[in-house]
């Protein structure tokens, strides 16, 4: 099983010992890759932090009151800001900066252009000799739309974003926990 989140790095390790995994970890929409290599873990930034850090003070010089989320603290190639904020002032305010400006719905990331989850998750499967279209992806986000779309099977809830939920080829019944195990059971990976 491979992780690929919008959170921290270290969130995403361990989540990932938590549930017992241990393939590669797309983290921060993209930014990191991380695999395991010879008993030790491998991290490949994919994406350059200055760019963000750029947008975020193009953010900060408009006046916008964005604040950067608790997390961003552990982030090494995006920033993260609270959604609090207008997603349209946010990219206003970077116009002109190669940044990508999306929400998640739990932040608005700002990430250097090229970098994200689909060309992130291409290049940790590429590692265990797979593609997306060999995976079942399950998503909510905007930030998750062209992973759901590359899926050989995608799953998405009725708490996700309208454009995830376009995505997928199944949008579940049940929310979080319970919607997982469906999307999983719709997808043939549970019995």
């Amino acid at each position: 099983m491979t992780l690929a989140t919008g959170n921290v790095l270290p969130i995403a390790l361990g989540l990932q010992r938590f549930l017992g995994t241990s393939g590669p970890i797309v983290a921060e929409n993209g930014g990191l890759v991380c695999w395991p290599e010879h008993g030790t873990a491998v991290v490949e930034r994919r994406a350059d932090r200055a760019v963000a850090l750029r947008a975020w003070r193009a953010v900060q010089a408009a006046g916008i009151p964005a604040r950067r989320l608790f997390t961003d603290r552990w982030r090494e190639t995006e920033v993260a800001l609270e959604p609090t904020v207008s997603l349209a002032s946010v990219r206003r305010a970077v116009r002109g900066i190669p940044v990508t400006v999306e929400s998640t719905g739990y932040a608005i990331h700002l990430l250097e252009r090229g970098a994200g989850k689909l060309p992130s998750l291409v290049r940790a499967l590429s590692r265990i000799g797979l593609t997306p279209a060999d995976c079942v992806i399950l998503g909510d986000g905007d930030n998750d739309v062209a992973m759901l779309r590359a899926a050989g099977f995608s799953v998405s809830f009725p708490t996700g974003s309208p454009r995830a939920q376009n995505a997928a080829r199944l949008v579940t019944r049940q929310s979080y926990s319970a919607g997982f195990e469906e999307g999983l059971k719709a997808s043939g990976l549970l019995a």
